[in-house]
């Protein structure tokens, strides 16, 4: 893997997320004050055509005109600069051309296998609800992994009149309004003042927050029949995420041609998000279903393999699964997920055990990964299980919400809380703004084998964002766009000009690679070395974890050279 996978430091951001447009981040990225850090960018899929959760409800991977352009990616091409993009595999948007394709033609439609049919999935495996979809039999329903507490279905009308439920795994939102009473009376045939009742009832109903089934339009039975099928079919608008049907061929068609896109782009890198749900299979968890994931995760690299790509597949999993070693044996990259909290875990209790296990494995298990301290999701702590306790996991989520942060949890089937996620919060938020502790962090992942990957908040010292929370849910918290004069101010702070000192370092000074050698050594005493060498060149980190001091020296053909000094107090 690490022969083909590019080295250096990533930036990562949104396109928006320092001046507005791409084009801005493009041109940071080149200027005095960013040159050399970074050699790749991840660039969040806001990049591509979407309307929900920040990019990850793609309604087609063409560039968004209002963020974006073809010469923004040709510039960073000429800076040097790898580019790494996001492909969703287990999802699409409702505003996607294949699933509008399905509300305008239903069963006409060459799209109805694209996505999931929940009642053709489970028929014969569970029992009907008073609604109409199919509720899995207990022995299954018990087993599904969830990501919201309701059961992953949107109801879909067809233009004949009927209706299919579909599977859908993450968000749906349904907005209805209420009719015109003249198109009650054109479309439904309803008299003047039925009309005019119908409508007004309706219209009172929503604006209570009432279902509108729920209301009695004073009508008979097949009339209110008619008018609910109406409003179903012309005042309903949707949004959300749908599950693609990796059954069908076409869906594979899709992926082949998306890779393609990708690459046309000039992605060398593309992370494969939420592909652990793409598998299903009745009587599984549904989740990293084996053998099945490895199966689709094999043939996309068929496809990544002609196209020149390398991917990288994206997963939260408990250390004590395995899940990190399964991607390793199977020839993969993947995100270290574990780092962050155990940085944190290691600067709160001053001592560098678990962290310095941590890299050992690494190392001796020859792990190719990605490491981050920040990023566009939370803090992982579900990961931790097996890393650390409970009593520490527990700790540690318990400092982070007192600095600020927010919980993310997952759910069972009955709407109960199951586990703990991640919290979200900014890292430095995360580290109580303590710019020691930030820099400390920065410099232990420069050391840290693979590829560091720096979120441009961490970068500029961001902390919590508590409205952007309020207005936009939990992840806004870590997202705030920053303006290029903030940044402007930001870049004559030290927090930001020493963390570019270090990722300076470690993008350019040749000790660093692939193919250089890596030790660890913890002294216990909070003391950690941390040292690379390859082909006459030396870097050593050596941190001190209770004074939250270090020091990086470098050598190249016997000369010494002190790179950065920062004195425990």
């Amino acid at each position: 893997m690490s022969d083909v996978l590019p080295s250096g430091v990533m930036f990562n951001a949104y396109p928006d997320s320092c001046g507005g447009v791409l084009s801005e981040i493009v041109a940071l990225l080149g200027s005095e004050h960013l040159k050399d850090a970074f050699s790749l960018f991840y660039v969040l899929p806001s990049v591509f055509n979407s309307d929900l959760d920040r990019g990850f409800s793609i309604i087609d991977y063409g560039i968004n005109p209002n963020l974006a352009g073809a010469d923004d990616l040709r510039a960073l091409r000429e800076l040097g600069i790898e580019l790494k993009l996001d492909f969703v595999l287990n999802h699409i948007s409702v505003q996607s051309p294949q699933f509008r394709d399905i509300l305008e033609r239903g069963v006409e439609s060459p799209y109805v296998e694209f996505f999931i049919d929940w009642n053709a999935f489970w028929d014969g495996y569970g029992s009907p609800s008073p609604e109409g979809y199919l509720i899995p039999d207990e022995q299954y329903l018990s087993r599904l992994f969830m990501r919201k507490p309701e059961l992953p279905i949107l109801k879909v009308p067809f233009p004949d009149g009927g209706s299919r439920y579909y599977w859908n795994t993450f968000y749906q939102a349904v907005s209805v309004t209420a009719p015109e009473a003249t198109d009650l009376a054109d479309h439904v045939g309803l008299g003047r003042s039925e009309a005019e009742a119908a409508a007004s009832a309706m219209a009172t109903a929503l604006a209570d927050g009432r279902s509108v089934d729920d209301v009695d339009l004073g009508v008979g039975d097949l009339q209110r029949d008619s008018i609910l099928s109406y409003v179903e079919r012309e005042c309903t608008s949707y949004l959300g995420q749908m599950d693609l049907n990796a059954e069908s061929e076409m869906v594979w068609e899709y992926y082949d041609q998306t890779l393609a896109r990708l690459r046309s782009y000039g992605a060398r890198i593309v992370r494969l998000d939420a592909f652990a749900y793409l598998h299903k299979e009745v009587g599984r968890r549904n989740f990293f279903n084996e053998p099945g994931t490895w199966d689709y995760i094999e043939r996309l690299r068929g496809m990544a393999d002609r196209h020149g790509l390398v991917l990288l597949p994206e997963i939260h999993s408990a250390y004590s699964d395995g899940t990190h070693r399964k991607l390793a044996d199977n020839g993969f990259a993947f995100y270290d997920f574990f780092f962050p909290g155990l940085v944190i875990d290691a600067l709160e209790s001053g001592s560098a055990r678990r962290l310095a296990g941590w890299i050992g494995e690494i190392l001796d298990a020859d792990y190719v990964t990605i490491t981050m301290l920040g990023c566009h999701d939370g803090i992982p702590v579900l990961d931790l299980k097996g890393l650390l306790d409970d009593e520490s996991i527990d700790t540690m989520i318990g400092t982070i919400l007192d600095r600020g942060g927010m919980v993310k949890n997952l759910y069972g089937p009955d709407g109960t809380r199951i586990s703990y996620y991640q919290v979200n919060a900014t890292f430095f938020s995360a580290l109580g703004e303590d710019v020691g502790k930030l820099l400390l962090a920065r410099a232990i992942q420069i050391f840290m084998p693979g590829i560091p990957q720096v979120w441009y908040l961490d970068l500029f010292g961001g902390t919590n964002d508590h409205e952007a929370a309020r207005l936009g849910g939990h992840k806004e918290i870590n997202r705030t766009n920053l303006s290029m004069d903030q940044i402007g101010d930001r870049l004559n702070t030290p927090v930001v000009h020493d963390q570019l000192t270090l990722l300076r370092f470690r993008n350019r000074f040749p000790a660093f690679g692939w193919d250089a050698t890596v030790d660890v050594t913890d002294s216990g005493d909070g003391r950690l070395s941390i040292g690379w060498e390859n082909g006459g060149h030396r870097a050593v980190l050596e941190a001190d974890l209770v004074g939250l001091g270090f020091t990086i020296s470098s050598w190249s053909d016997g000369a010494e050279t002190r790179v950065f000094s920062s004195a425990s107090d």
